[in-house]
């Protein structure tokens, strides 16, 4: 067994130990999680309960490294007690290969959830690859390089009816391709006209059909979004180009907290797409496993099985089953061969309704080992 499948099967281990064992253990590491706010309990009283974990994780594209997850629950009422949880999450990150950065998650509810904001956000500098377009492109060799980046999605959502919300939102992003390895003419970057830098500016328009108890760990409900930005040198983007982004999630609750959880996602673009926003096949909340960028192309859609388990105190895991395709076009999407997904994961409740997850997720020819907050979607 290598050694990510030894650290994943190590940590469910952990709710095989004998009952005597079971209950020190449980009382010493509440102890100690609870000095780290990881107490699995929500105070109104204190506004934003912050816990804050460690964890490693390998991926193709990071390798070996360490990440720190700080999760935050609250309400922005302190005696609303009918709208969910609001939440924030930070996430840090370095590892062996040179890489790191930081991330940041909110969803504040408002009262009675008729407002929503939601804030994504990311700053990394990866060494990384870059194959070129399409499948075949990715079949070939990689030319190496260093990312600079940095994004900022804020999206703020109105209830128009029960579960059905409409809004507007901004996508901006910069990113610069850095120490690009024997750059000369003829080499990926050249080919694809890719640019060593970019930046794209957008308005999003979306609207929203959701059901589900909670954002963060769905135990029922639906949800479908449909989010279209426009990119334009008007608003600050370097070039003209639209994205359709598309996402269906269902989940069935089989018994107690055992979930069964569909996800189908889409993701289209046209004009002049740059290269460093093209869809892609693979990162940590879908096609898990693969190397994050060396599949893209104008269009992505990716469906994903999750089975979901509770097991006793706080532990869980998950395991899942998935495939993609990518093309530039949907009606090419069948004309390269799938790549299937299948893996599975260890769950710790750290505050209601929260998580931490650490996913083994196994593609085509890589896999990778993740560490993150909140359910992979």
């Amino acid at each position: 067994m290598n050694k990510r499948g030894a650290l994943f099967w190590g940590l469910v281990s952990l709710v095989n130990l004998s009952t005597d064992a079971v209950a020190t253990s449980r009382e010493e590491m509440d102890g100690f999680l609870g000095k780290l706010g990881a107490d699995n309990q929500y105070d109104a009283g204190k506004g934003i309960n912050w816990s804050v974990l460690p964890g490693p994780f390998y991926t193709p594209e990071l390798k070996l490294g360490l990440g720190t997850a700080i999760a935050g629950v609250y309400r922005v009422d302190p005696n609303d007690r009918v709208t969910q949880n609001s939440s924030v999450s930070f996430t840090g990150f370095v590892s062996s290969s040179g890489a790191l950065g930081v991330g940041m998650k909110n969803y504040t509810f408002f009262t009675d959830d008729e407002w929503r904001l939601f804030i994504d956000g990311s700053l990394a500098k990866i060494p990384t690859g870059f194959w070129g377009i399409g499948y075949n492109a990715a079949q070939g060799n990689e030319q190496k390089y260093t990312q600079q980046s940095f994004s900022l999605h804020p999206k703020v959502m109105r209830q128009a009816v029960d579960n059905l919300y409409a809004g507007v939102g901004w996508d901006f992003s910069t990113y610069d391709a850095e120490k690009i390895a024997d750059p000369h003419p003829g080499d990926n970057f050249s080919r694809y006209d890719a640019g060593s830098n970019s930046k794209s500016s957008g308005i999003t328009a979306a609207i929203s059909y959701d059901s589900r108890d909670v954002i963060t760990r769905p135990l029922r409900g639906q949800f479908f979004s449909a989010e279209y930005t426009f990119f334009d040198p008007a608003i600050g983007s370097d070039s003209h180009f639209t994205v359709l982004q598309l996402q269906y999630n269902y989940y069935f609750p089989l018994r107690d907290e055992d979930v069964l959880a569909f996800d189908l996602w889409g993701r289209f673009a046209r004009g002049e797409v740059p290269w460093d926003r093209l869809s892609q096949a693979g990162d940590d909340k879908r096609m898990r496993g693969y190397y994050q960028g060396r599949y893209r192309d104008k269009d992505v859609v990716s469906t994903q099985l999750e089975y979901r388990k509770k097991l006793n105190w706080r532990h869980g895991y998950v395991l899942w089953l998935g495939v993609g395709a990518l093309s530039d076009s949907p009606q090419h999407l069948s004309d390269n061969p799938l790549l299937p997904t299948v893996g599975a994961g260890y769950r710790f409740e750290v505050k209601p309704d929260m998580n931490i997850r650490l996913d083994l997720g196994i593609g085509k020819e890589s896999s990778g080992f993740y560490f993150q907050v909140a359910e992979a979607f």
